[in-house]
């Protein structure tokens, strides 16, 4: 979501055209690598499909990014208008990921309004560049709840452009959204999200020592098709079950999607390499189905599930001497009911299932960067999940993946 660097066209892009006005640039990546799997046929979320049944390594071609941004400038140099494409091509096939156009006000240097298909402004992670993660993938919880991050909207958005605004460090952006992002082919209701999000800029506390943050609420739902939405929970019988409302004025009405997001960055440089921090906290109410939390792609005719969630990731990544040498640490959590614990879930007649389980990944790893091109990580995934009462799940998954990926970015 970043405008064109015209001061450094021979790093950022391959081909790249310069006019007094017009700029077009052409960049992308590549990053094939290889996956070893605890065992065979893993479900997981460490990049790619689930494993084949029948495998427990493989390649595979994570993603093959083609960029083309467009910007145009007035004469004295203010940007007004961007536009950007982006597409992945692996063997799964070939989609669009970014195609966005956004325009700026010049009176103030103030404002810029963006349509089209690009990312959520909510949290850290979520907009975070896959090029630019020092993980090889975002965490759990971004991958079920933004899943592919991007959403069909328009966004308005305050940042000062000015060097000497009073407010230049800080941003925010609000927008409106289809809901259900890129995992439905289209629209499916006449509800909408609303996303919005307030960041501090990297703001220097000391030559040494740079701080950002940010603040995210969505506010959103999709329409119910059956009678019959599962929510909260209450001890029944002996044993905890989701409470049942089965009126038939729930057809047509909203079921929630609400989220909200906390996150903080602190960079420090030292005279062995930089030491990075990030922490980011969301919870809310998310509704999905039976089996899975993640917002559907189609409007269901089978009963749905309202859960309240919370979940975390925590980085710490430090550089080894210089730039070149960087180890990293990852944990993160994602707990999609956190009404329910360990064996309350599988219980008969309770109506819990996958999608209620608790998941923690303790992620570390090393990134060597040959040049501002070329990135070697190998990375491990530890994935522990809450001992259940379901089938399959009563005991730790063995479900950790071993990742080495290269990166080739121009």
């Amino acid at each position: 979501m970043d405008m064109i660097d015209t001061s450094n066209a021979a790093e950022k892009g391959l081909w790249a055209v310069y006019k007094k006005d017009d700029h077009l640039q052409i960049s992308g990546y590549f990053q094939p690598q290889f996956q070893v799997a605890q065992q065979k046929g893993v479900e997981h979320y460490s990049g790619g499909d689930d494993f084949s049944r029948h495998s427990d390594n493989r390649f595979l071609l994570r993603r093959a990014r083609l960029r083309t941004d467009y910007a145009h400038f007035n004469a004295s140099g203010q940007p007004q208008a961007q536009v950007v494409m982006q597409i992945d091509g692996t063997e799964r096939g070939v989609a669009i990921r970014d195609l966005w156009a956004r325009l700026y006000e010049n009176e103030w240097e103030l404002f810029s309004f963006t349509g089209g298909m690009f990312a959520r402004p909510f949290g850290y992670e979520v907009n975070l560049s896959s090029s630019d993660r020092e993980t090889p993938e975002r965490g759990r919880m971004s991958q079920i709840l933004m899943k592919t991050e991007r959403d069909l909207g328009v966004m308005a958005a305050f940042e000062p452009r000015k060097k000497d605004h009073p407010l230049r460090y800080m941003k925010i952006a609000i927008g409106i959204f289809n809901g259900q992002g890129l995992t439905g082919p289209q629209e499916y209701d006449s509800y909408k999200d609303i996303i919005g999000r307030i960041s501090l800029n990297p703001y220097p506390l000391s030559p040494a020592v740079k701080i950002s943050a940010g603040l995210s609420v969505l506010q959103g739902g999709l329409a119910q098709n059956s009678r019959y939405r599962y929510s909260g929970a209450a001890t029944i019988n002996g044993h905890r079950d989701f409470i049942v409302d089965s009126s038939e004025n729930n057809i047509g009405k909203k079921a929630p999607r609400k989220y909200y997001g906390a996150d903080a960055q602190l960079l420090v440089k030292h005279s062995w390499g930089k030491t990075q921090l990030r922490g980011e906290y969301w919870m809310g109410k998310q509704t999905g189905s039976a089996q899975h939390s993640e917002t559907p792609g189609l409007l269901l005719d089978e009963p749905y599930y309202v859960r309240d969630f919370n979940g975390a990731f925590f980085y710490l990544i430090q550089d080894i001497i210089n730039e070149k040498h960087q180890l990293v640490v990852k944990y993160d959590w994602y707990d999609p009911n956190t009404e329910f614990r360990d064996h309350e879930i599988g219980v008969q007649d309770t109506h819990t299932h996958w999608g209620d389980i608790k998941f923690e990944t303790i992620g570390f790893g090393y990134n060597h960067y040959f040049n501002n091109h070329i990135k070697l990580t190998i990375w491990y995934d530890w994935v522990t999940n809450e001992p259940t009462a379901l089938e399959g799940y009563t005991e730790d998954v063995k479900d950790n993946i071993l990742t080495c990926r290269v990166q080739l970015r121009f």
